[in-house]
């Protein structure tokens, strides 16, 4: 079919009264496809569904898709309703729980933990509920926004309206759960309740880790009549702690006036805090460390003198950038990574088939993407249909689905580098028996095969362009065409050549 006489038979479906995804599934066109042509040369056609309108055949897709996929958004793009028409009708259809469907905060709030529990990441859940994935963030590390703060589980308060002299710290303790060898009040109040239920002060130092003396001090001093109050104690205790003294660049103006004069010579914090020592060597009050100017500027930056930093620092930040050594590094999923340092020999050499190399090619801005298989001793190449996004869920599926027409002996392990879309590594691995190795970072070199046909694809499919518009059978046509061309490294035989004497032994 032509593309006009496609647009021509499309066109004539909708104005019939189907939906755009109806009428695509009709001409066995993909919906992103659908739409696009819709969009580009027809948009007056595109209307959103009413609720008066609501037909048996929009309930079907609604609950067809939520079953398949389990998201209220999903289903609502499927069937061409907006989300709270999808989600009334699968809460009717008892596919979503009634409490979670509650429009506002505290439903989505609701939902946002159901999905985590289902196995979704923090993004996607964010995106799913329709709440800001800083949001989601929040809610999984307990943080509470009062105003224009932001109060955390250990007591942190962060106030965003601080002023923009530096006198007092940023973070302000309110509650005394403080760690190390303090008292929290979780171990006040487990104190409290062995000396009601009779327990020995050594077996309540147990308890909470302290030393006897320490619990000794503990119940006398915070004892009224033989009961131990704990929460009285909390305060008092946050009442006696020492509050941070004024800093030492505001009460020294003369100090002051030289960090600002050296910082004006554009010198970095270090090499002002090591040239006061030289011209003052016998004054002890003109001595500060390059940590305390550095903390002095950024605190004044959270304060709205961001000008003044990016004037003072070579850098230009305004806000400190972490330094973690190499062997720290935050892990980059949940589930433990199998890097390339441990792949086999076997597979380095190429010796063996059945090894595979992947990553995905994205659209403009990111928004869609396409997943890219390449066999590392046959050159061969699989690419994975996208049509609904490129988070991890969906690229799980995608490879799951193509690499279930490989056979057994093809399936020998899959390199991939370290990006998000694979954070269901593990599901795949179970699923195919196929082990993933993941590439160090910054290390394209570490995939070059891959690397290299993604290279060729892109005469395909140009940077900047949207590749959802790209169906089952464009990629499949790509596909074909690429494992037929003759490879150099391959003694001028085609990919499919090579990949089909493997099938064929």
């Amino acid at each position: 079919m032509s593309f006009s006489e496609e647009l021509e038979a499309l066109v004539r479906l909708i104005d019939g009264g189907s939906s755009v995804s109806v009428a695509a599934a009709a001409l066995g066109i993909s919906v992103p496809r659908a739409y696009w042509l819709v969009r580009e040369n027809r948009p007056g056609l595109l209307r959103r569904v009413s609720r008066t309108s609501l037909t048996d055949e929009h309930r079907a897709l609604v609950v067809d898709e939520f079953t398949s996929s389990g998201s209220i958004n999903k289903a609502a793009g499927v069937a061409g309703l907006s989300h709270g028409a999808a989600r009334r009708i699968l809460v009717r259809a008892g596919l979503v729980p009634a409490e979670t469907a509650t429009p506002g905060k505290a439903g989505a709030r609701e939902r946002f933990f159901i999905l985590l529990e289902q196995g979704w990441s923090k993004d996607a859940a964010s995106r799913e509920v329709g709440i800001h994935p800083r949001t989601g963030q929040d809610w999984v590390l307990g943080v509470r926004k009062q105003g224009k703060s932001r109060i955390y589980p250990d007591g942190r308060v962060v106030d965003y309206r601080a002023p923009s002299g530096y006198s007092r710290g940023m973070n302000t303790v309110t509650t005394s759960r403080t760690g190390g060898r303090f008292l929290s009040l979780a171990d006040r109040l487990v104190i409290a309740d062995g000396v009601i239920t009779g327990q020995s002060l050594t077996t309540i130092a147990a308890l909470v880790h302290k030393s006897v003396s320490t619990i000794s001090r503990e119940v006398r001093a915070h004892s009224v009549n033989g009961l131990y109050l704990p929460h009285q104690a909390d305060r008092d205790a946050a009442a006696a702690r020492a509050r941070p003294k004024a800093a030492k660049l505001l009460t020294n103006p003369e100090l002051r006036a030289a960090v600002e004069h050296g910082l004006a010579r554009r010198l970095s914090p270090e090499q002002i805090s090591r040239r006061l020592v030289k011209e003052h060597p016998s004054d002890e009050n003109m001595r500060v460390s390059h940590e305390t100017i550095y903390q002095a500027l950024y605190f004044q930056a959270r304060g709205g003198l961001k000008r003044e930093v990016q004037a003072a620092l070579r850098s230009g930040r305004t806000r400190r950038k972490p330094h973690r050594h190499p062997d720290e590094r935050t892990p980059r999923f949940a589930t433990p990574m199998v890097m390339i340092s441990d792949r086999p020999a076997e597979v380095d050499d190429r010796a063996v088939p059945g090894h595979w190399e992947g990553d995905l090619i994205m659209g403009t801005n990111n928004k869609s993407a396409i997943g890219t298989l390449v066999e590392r001793s046959t050159r061969y190449t699989m690419l994975v249909h996208l049509p609904h996004g490129h988070d991890a869920e969906q690229v799980r599926d995608g490879l799951l689905e193509v690499i279930a027409t490989l056979p057994q002996h093809l399936r020998g392990s899959l390199t991939w580098d370290q990006g998000s879309e694979m954070a269901r590594h593990q599901q795949i691995t179970m699923a195919t028996d196929m082990q993933i190795y993941f590439c160090d970072p910054a290390s394209p070199w570490q995939r070059g095969s891959n690397e290299n046909t993604n290279g060729l694809l892109r005469q395909y499919f140009p940077k900047g362009t949207d590749l959802s518009i790209y169906g089952k059978e464009d990629l499949e046509h790509v596909a074909q065409e690429l494992n037929g061309r003759p490879r150099k490294t391959l003694d001028w035989e085609t990919p499919a050549e090579r990949l089909r004497n493997l099938i064929t032994i």
